[in-house]
């Protein structure tokens, strides 16, 4: 029979990337959690780490696993929380992907709210441009724009409404002039997103008939979506981004939004996690406050009523 101080080994383990770390973070000597992991890998019959004296990395067998693990654990903790009285309640570590500019700019207060009404929850925030691998990475969830590529993944929506926006500072338009049509973004600096080594550089939208695409160019590149948000509000040209990264900027007057008119590219933001039921409460009650508050965001939106 498993037991769970062998699984809260070999999570803690797979997240520090290191048997000693997670033996101290436990409070355990080397040797017994080294016994813990030996113990389980004997009951499963497979080998779920590699282990030697200088690294550590997860099997084929351990990745699988590892996420199903973390589920036993929190289920668990659920079941003592709702014998205790406290199904709401939520406590543990939440590890969290989300996108630079969004968690920048937009996620940080609404997880300091999300934290103060769950005093017990801890935080690991992970910003970055790049998809999370939620199987090797220290992750439990990822709030991403777009649905995964890895359809064994599953997409929980935030803001299935979103789209992208053109904008650009009071300031650029004063000295430039605003373009009065799709085809005039030829003649103005359009600052550039790249992420895995793709420009993004064709821009598409839908006039109510049809959709319509231009090709931009400009003299900034950046692959950190918070870069090119900052280079737009400095003045140094036009930007296309999602109306989740750009609205408070926009109700604020420091964007304005050009060509109001054409509905830009769908920017749905989603949760993603390797299983449903893998956090439990924890998501139900994430996703449930995030969504209330993207959706205040949403109803400003210039394509609020298409």
């Amino acid at each position: 029979m498993l037991r769970t101080d062998d699984l809260h080994v070999f999570v803690l383990t797979a997240e520090l990337g290191s048997l000693s770390a997670a033996a101290r973070q436990l409070e355990l000597s080397p040797a017994v959690a080294s016994a813990a992991l030996k113990r389980l890998e004997a009951g499963l019959n497979c080998r779920l780490l590699v282990r030697s004296t200088r690294s550590l990395r997860l099997t084929g067998e351990g990745e699988h696993y590892l996420p199903h693990a973390r589920s036993a654990l929190q289920s668990l903790l659920e079941g003592q929380q709702l014998l205790a009285g406290g199904k709401a309640t939520i406590s543990g570590p939440l590890q969290l992907s989300a996108p630079s500019d969004f968690g920048r700019n937009v996620l940080l207060p609404w997880l300091d709210e999300f934290q103060l009404q769950h005093p017990l929850l801890s935080l690991r925030l992970l910003l970055a441009d790049r998809n999370a691998d939620l199987f090797r990475q220290p992750v439990d969830i990822a709030l991403r724009y777009g649905q995964p590529e890895d359809s064994s993944l599953v997409a929980l929506p935030v803001a299935s409404t979103n789209r992208r926006v053109l904008c650009a500072a009071p300031s650029y338009i004063a000295t430039h002039g605003a373009p009065a049509s799709l085809a005039d973004l030829s003649g103005h600096n359009c600052l550039r997103y790249m992420l895995a080594g793709r420009v993004h550089e064709r821009w598409g939208f839908h006039d109510g008939r049809r959709p319509l695409e231009q090709t931009v160019k400009g003299d900034r590149i950046s692959d950190d979506a918070d870069v090119v948000r900052r280079w737009a509000l400095a003045g140094r040209g036009v930007v296309y981004k999602s109306w989740l990264d750009v609205a408070q900027d926009v109700q604020a007057e420091r964007l304005v939004v050009l060509l109001p008119r054409l509905l830009g590219e769908a920017a749905p933001l989603n949760l993603i996690c390797a299983h449903r039921a893998h956090l439990g409460e924890t998501l139900r009650l994430l996703r449930e406050h995030l969504s209330e508050r993207c959706h205040v965001l949403l109803e400003q939106a210039p394509f609020h009523e298409w």
